[in-house]
C-alpha cells in the first residue's frame, strides 16, 4: 500500500504543468527588471543625462535576468516627439551576466545601432517643448544577433521577433527649463 502511495505522489508531481509552482527556478527569480539609480520609474532624468547637461548615459541595474537568456537588447525612445517616436539609443548583444551598466559605459562585447540623429551611441533626451517620457526597454533573447552598425530599431525589433523572452522597462520624464 505503502509503495502505491509513493507510486502515485510521483506520478502527480510528474503530471504537473509547467508553471505550477512546484520549485521552478524561473518562477524564484522574479520578472526580469531594469532600474537606475539616478532616477526612479516615472521620475525625472537628471539633467546631466540629457541635451542640456553632459547627454552621458545613465547608469542601469538589470536583475533577475531569465537562466535561458543568450542576450540582452535595450531600446530607448521618446514616443511624445512631435513627428513621431524618437530613438535615442539602440543596443544588443549585451552579456546576460551583465548586472550593472555604469554611467556613459556599454557594456563589454555590446553593439550599437543607429539613433535618431544617426548615430552609433546614446542621445540624452532633448524634448523641443513639454514633459516627454522616455521608455528604456529591456529585451532578455534565446540568441545573440549578427547585425550591422547600420541597424536601427525596426531592424533590431525584426530581428528579435520570436528571440524575446521577458521584457521589462523603465520610464523617465524630462523637461527643458
Amino acid at each position: 500500500m505503502q509503495r502505491l502511495l509513493i507510486c502515485l505522489i510521483v506520478a502527480a508531481w510528474l503530471l504537473l504543468p509547467a508553471g505550477s509552482g512546484m520549485g521552478k527556478e524561473k518562477q524564484a527569480m522574479g520578472e526580469l527588471r531594469i532600474s537606475s539609480h539616478g532616477f526612479g520609474n516615472n521620475g525625472f532624468i537628471p539633467r546631466q543625462y540629457t541635451c542640456d547637461g553632459v547627454g552621458m548615459s545613465p547608469p542601469f541595474t538589470i536583475e533577475n535576468v531569465p537562466q535561458d537568456a543568450r542576450s540582452l537588447a535595450l531600446i530607448v525612445d521618446d514616443p511624445d516627439a512631435p513627428a513621431g517616436t524618437w530613438v535615442h539609443w539602440v543596443v544588443w548583444n549585451i552579456d546576460p551576466g551583465t548586472s550593472e551598466i555604469g554611467e556613459n559605459a556599454l557594456p563589454e562585447g555590446a553593439e550599437q545601432g543607429k539613433n535618431g540623429w544617426h548615430r552609433n551611441s546614446y542621445g540624452g533626451p532633448c524634448p523641443p517643448s513639454g514633459t516627454h517620457r522616455y521608455f528604456f526597454k529591456l529585451y532578455a533573447l534565446n540568441t545573440s544577433l549578427t547585425l550591422g552598425a547600420d541597424t536601427t530599431k525596426p531592424k533590431l525589433e525584426n530581428a528579435m521577433r520570436g528571440h524575446i523572452i521577458a521584457q521589462s522597462e523603465l520610464i523617465g520624464l524630462y523637461k527643458r527649463k
